[in-house]
């Protein structure tokens, strides 16, 4: 494979040395089922609960609160469904238009089962406005759920706002914190369940766990032998977890390095591509996650930006959804206003712990070239 400057880190992240080294044990020596009774089983827990307790302190939360998971679709299922099963498959939920699938789908599936929910609409940054979410809240509100930063955008939520106002009504508040986990301080006082994925910070694909404030009531959604304090049935990935936990201890110990230095990239990206004629730049200037930058092409289509960088050598995204046949644009710049002709014609550049400066500089070379010339046989033009 030819060497890539990635940069998709927000789809999702190599896994680092530091994590590799730290999962080799438990599959080739600590390999024992983290419930059996024996040395072999005992050694496994014992590695799991230190992982455990590990990403509830950079968390901030007690060990007892967090429930390990496949990733943060399940948790963000677990926490969904599981409030509207303990709730009687009653109620009302509410969230906003810029949410990950893994939410907005979830909601739609138990509006089928007689839940209603109210999507809020965002302002052109993607920012939610709490007095939204005030007036939102009905008598028979069971849930709030708010991204903590938007995937594509970037665009960080007023949590701390929107997390008094749910505990004014006795509202537990759900964030989906798979880009901001690690990267930016989060109100955890404010939230009573949090999702998160190892593999958007450098660990393993098929871990993640569920933050479950102490006193909140889910229901499970798998059964079986009453793993993770019968929350989530089924034997433990221990290898994952513990990249998990280390892939975590990585992320808050570097957090202010890694930080500054994506957010320098940002705004290099940034000031380069808005002198490019013909583009928008997608979502919050400065409310915003460090190593997110979206910006939309006016005259070019999305997928073969994509395409062209990838013969160059470079990995990035589109803001468009385009797994549908008809092309369908991002739900995200579809709620922010950008126009269609323009949100099909988007990408997202997303850094990671290992990105350089030279790359950045590499990518802003080719960029161009690459604009110019699929605006060259492109039937609109600039300004149309």
């Amino acid at each position: 494979m030819k060497p890539t400057i990635y940069l998709d880190n927000s789809a999702t992240t190599p896994v680092a040395e530091a994590v590799v080294e730290a999962m080799l044990p438990h599959w080739r020596s600590t390999y024992g089922n983290p419930s059996s009774l024996h040395e072999a089983g005992m050694a496994a827990r014992r590695a799991m609960e230190a992982s455990r307790a590990e990403v509830a302190g950079c968390l901030g939360a007690s060990p007892e609160e967090i429930v390990f998971t496949s990733g943060a679709t399940e948790a963000n299922n677990l926490a969904i469904l599981g409030t509207a099963l303990a709730a009687g498959e009653t109620g009302h939920i509410v969230t906003t238009a810029i949410e990950h699938h893994a939410v907005l789908h979830t909601a739609q599936w138990l509006e089928s089962r007689g839940i209603e929910t109210t999507v809020l609409d965002v302002d052109s940054t993607g920012r939610v406005d709490p007095s939204q979410v005030r007036d939102a809240i009905r008598d028979d509100t069971i849930l709030v759920s708010v991204m903590a930063g938007n995937n594509e955008i970037g665009t960080i939520q007023p949590l701390e706002a929107i997390g008094e106002i749910c505990r004014q009504r006795g509202i537990p508040l759900h964030t989906d914190a798979v880009q901001a986990y690690g990267k930016v301080p989060i109100p955890i006082d404010a939230i009573d369940m949090l999702s998160v994925s190892a593999h958007k910070l450098h660990g393993p694909k098929g871990a993640g766990f569920l933050f479950l404030r102490k006193g909140v009531r889910i229901v499970p959604l798998v059964h079986g032998g009453g793993h993770e304090r019968g929350v989530r049935s089924g034997t433990e990935n221990v290898p994952g977890i513990v990249g998990l936990a280390a892939a975590t201890h990585l992320a808050f110990e570097e957090r202010d390095e890694v930080t500054d230095r994506m957010r320098g990239f940002r705004e290099r990206l940034i000031s380069a591509i808005e002198a490019i004629p013909g583009t928008r730049l997608n979502g919050h200037r400065t409310e915003t996650l460090p190593h997110i930058t979206n910006f939309s092409f006016q005259g070019i289509e999305g997928e073969s930006l994509i395409m062209r960088l990838d013969e160059r050598g470079i990995s990035a995204s589109t803001g468009s959804a385009c797994s549908s046949p008809d092309l369908e644009a991002s739900h995200v710049l579809v709620a922010i206003g950008v126009p269609l002709s323009m949100a099909h014609g988007s990408l997202r550049i997303s850094t990671g712990r290992q990105t350089t400066a030279d790359e950045i500089e590499t990518f802003l070379e080719v960029l161009p070239e690459v604009v110019e010339g699929l605006r060259a046989i492109s039937p609109f033009k600039v300004g149309d």
